[in-house]
């Protein structure tokens, strides 16, 4: 069982607050999970990259800080803050963080 920032429960935090950066690496914090969704903080030093994977959950990831470049489907798209992608279940991506990244992200459960 993973520990929480955040109670189940009408709550709040400081995103900014709570980045903080690794010498390498992912650094994750879980804010909150019940039994449909998953709300992940994710830090990434700069040069990080993840390999392409998938997950059998709809995801969607919020950008906060940084710059990198995420792969989705083949299609190369540009992690600033601000931008929001979409990604259903099952769909391949990676990741490589250009600078310090964080983002949010999310998951849920797909609709059948």
């Amino acid at each position: 069982m993973s520990t929480t920032l955040l109670p189940l429960r009408s709550s709040s935090t400081q995103l900014r607050a709570n980045i903080e950066y690794p010498q390498a690496g992912v650094l994750s914090k879980v804010l909150v999970k019940d039994s449909c969704c998953q709300y992940t903080l994710f830090c990434l030093a700069a040069g990080t990259e993840i390999s392409e994977h998938t997950s059998t959950r709809n995801a969607t990831v919020n950008v906060l800080d940084g710059k990198g470049i995420l792969t989705l489907e083949g299609q190369d798209i540009v992690l600033e803050p601000g931008v929001f992608i979409f990604m259903p279940a099952n769909a391949p991506h990676a990741l490589k963080a250009q600078e310090n990244l964080a983002f949010l992200l999310t998951l849920s459960e797909k609709n059948e």
